[in-house]
């Protein structure tokens, strides 16, 4: 009985975030689809502007991770006024980066395209739509430190339903923006820059009405608390080490597909298509990572070690069982499941194979996540960050190079590549973790920076 309220309650805080990452990911799967029947060069545009918000976001993501686990703590420890106060310094943080990334886009949006490769017809038709993307994701980037905080208390569903609502509102004015429906002037593809700038900002506006309203009840969030120096640098810090294992996982993707590029049309298509029935995989990894993070966090706060272990381990548990049933329905599908992709017969039967091959194997970059949720709950970000870096620079992408222009193993090298890095990164955290001491954890405090 104790074990299945035990994942009872984990469920209750992973179900709603791995809806919420799902809801992300299919919101930008049908924005694609329909900006697709704009042409060819578009579906470039739109595709190359995505992964630079990719790596953008990374970049930046540790101010919302570091407070999701920073709150965790506090709650735990019924500190809830520090919680509040690091809140209010990682908004301040997140307000000064995206006035970065504004001005970055407003002066730069135009000269990244062409820094990427892009042709000029590319250039001039994407130029507006990728600076709206900037705009739209300073945007994100400060509700990303509400959606900390709401996790970080244990309050996954209101992300969840903030999530929902933003991106159903996306879609809704993507569709009615790019093409003219609904009363709506016909924008074309900035249209959909529009769209997204407007979800992103019905989501803000959420988050800050629920901070301030009903969180306000529980943790007087409107008592603005005093500027504390030590912990914004603490924040800063935190952020950096969790931003730099983001970004140099999304810079040695980028590279991998720079790889792939290499071998034709045939294997980069499917590759896409693979990674993105593969993403499908990724979202309950991120979900039940993001578990970990809050039940490992709030357990250090109680000072409750054995329990703040033990809670990671189930959560890994569960996201396992979840991955392999999961792995299982893409080994026996896969075939169709490509074909819903493609009518391209050959790109569809290179990427069912790549999913067959990696329909098991994505269990590593489950144990990478759910155990670095856990690391992240103890604060142990330093070693995330070193594990990355290493990994991702000394194995994955000298791997990559090897497979496929050395050893010409084509998709298959790609492949082998990235499950062999993804393998030895969920394995190097898993051990990390099982050989940390819970009972010597301390609490992270302004006062060690």
């Amino acid at each position: 009985m104790l074990l299945l309220r035990e994942w009872k309650k984990i469920l209750l805080l992973a179900l709603p975030s791995l809806f919420a990452f799902t809801t992300q990911t299919l919101t930008g799967t049908i924005n694609l689809i329909m900006v697709g029947d704009l042409g060819a060069l578009i579906i470039a545009v739109v595709g190359v502007s995505n992964i630079i918000m990719y790596n953008v976001f990374a970049a930046f993501s540790g101010i919302g991770h570091s407070i999701n686990y920073l709150v965790a703590q506090n709650y735990g420890s019924n500190e809830m006024p520090k919680g509040i106060q690091r809140t209010y310094m990682a908004l301040f943080v997140s307000l000064i980066v995206g006035l970065l990334i504004v001005s970055f886009g407003w002066s730069a949006g135009g000269l990244v395209l062409q820094w990427m490769g892009g042709k000029p017809d590319l250039v001039a038709a994407g130029s507006t739509y990728l600076e709206l993307r900037f705009y739209a994701m300073a945007i994100g980037m400060i509700s990303f430190v509400f959606h900390g905080f709401f996790r970080g208390v244990g309050d996954t569903r209101t992300s969840m339903i903030i999530s929902i609502l933003a991106n159903v509102i996306m879609i809704v004015l993507t569709y009615a923006l790019t093409y003219g429906e609904l009363g709506m002037p016909r924008l074309g593809l900035p249209g959909a820059g529009y769209a997204i700038i407007i979800g992103e900002a019905v989501g803000l506006a959420a988050c800050m009405a629920v901070f301030w309203g009903p969180m306000h009840r529980r943790f007087a969030t409107r008592q603005r608390p005093a500027t504390d120096w030590r912990e914004l640098a603490l924040i800063g810090k935190e952020s950096g080490k969790l931003g730099m294992m983001e970004f140099s996982m999304s810079i040695s993707m980028y590279i991998f597909t720079l790889f792939v590029m290499q071998l034709g049309t045939v294997p980069l298509a499917a590759n896409e298509v693979a990674l993105s029935i593969m993403s499908f995989g990724f979202m309950p990894a991120f979900a039940f990572g993001s578990t970990a993070t809050i039940l490992v966090g709030q357990e250090i706060g109680r000072k409750r070690p054995s329990d703040a272990r033990r809670a990671g381990t189930h959560t890994a548990v569960l996201g396992s069982i979840f991955l392999l049933l999961l792995g299982t329905a893409e080994l026996i599908w896969a075939q169709d499941i490509a074909g819903l992709y493609t009518k391209d017969r050959e790109v569809a039967e290179l990427a069912a194979f790549l999913i067959q091959v990696s329909a098991y194997l994505q269990i590593f970059d489950g144990f990478f996540n759910f155990y670095a949720g856990g690391l992240r709950g103890i604060g142990d970000t330093a070693f995330l960050m070193k594990a990355s870096l290493v990994l991702s620079w000394l194995m994955f992408v000298p791997l990559t190079y090897l497979f496929v222009n050395v050893l010409d193993l084509a998709s298959m090298g790609a492949w082998l590549a990235l499950y062999s890095f993804l393998t030895a990164l969920g394995l190097t955290v898993m051990i990390r973790y099982y050989r940390t001491d819970f009972h010597e954890v301390k609490l992270k405090e302004a006062s060690a920076v």
